[in-house]
């Protein structure tokens, strides 16, 4: 860690009928083996160079861009309405990594797992507490659970591990 760069990577919880949709990491992933998740990736300039600026200078809306492609590509599902639900920091190996986690409506389509995955389940938030989820995800699907019954939202509290208004 040389200098202040992050790698930046965009998670994405699916919302299908009142349900969310987790994915099993493959064994060979190097972060978090055979744990549980939500579906997502890194940035890539290759997800903004080619396309048209909306300013002189600018690109916008590259997170939401990155999600449709990182969701098509590691399960096979088109979304839309996407916003913003929380962001974190960690250190993966060397590099510091910013991620965004973001919610999106299943638009259409079946899911098709590529071979960042071995095995999806849509669930409830209360199904979600029988699987190995990565630490965090279930606080952020309980987060989202809370923004869709029209509640105050409630945001990550590091230091007393709960929620606060």
């Amino acid at each position: 860690m040389s200098d202040n760069k992050h790698l930046i990577a965009v998670t994405g919880i699916i919302v299908k009928e009142y349900k969310y949709l987790i994915t099993k990491r493959s064994p060979n992933k190097r972060l978090f083996p055979n744990m549980w998740t939500v579906p997502g990736g890194n940035l890539e300039v290759t997800d903004y160079i080619d396309e048209k600026k909306d300013t002189s200078q600018h690109w916008y809306n590259v997170l939401e861009r990155v999600l449709k492609r990182e969701i098509k590509e590691e399960v096979g599902l088109v979304i839309k309405d996407i916003k913003y639900l929380t962001s974190m920091t960690m250190i993966a190996g060397e590099n510091p990594l910013l991620i965004v986690s973001l919610f999106a409506d299943h638009l259409e389509g079946e899911v098709i797992l590529n071979e960042e995955s071995v095995d999806y389940a849509w669930v409830s938030l209360e199904e979600a507490k029988e699987y190995d989820l990565i630490e965090g995800i279930y606080e952020e699907l309980e987060m989202l659970d809370e923004l869709l019954k029209n509640r105050r939202s409630k945001e990550w509290s590091n230091k007393i591990k709960e929620y606060h208004y």
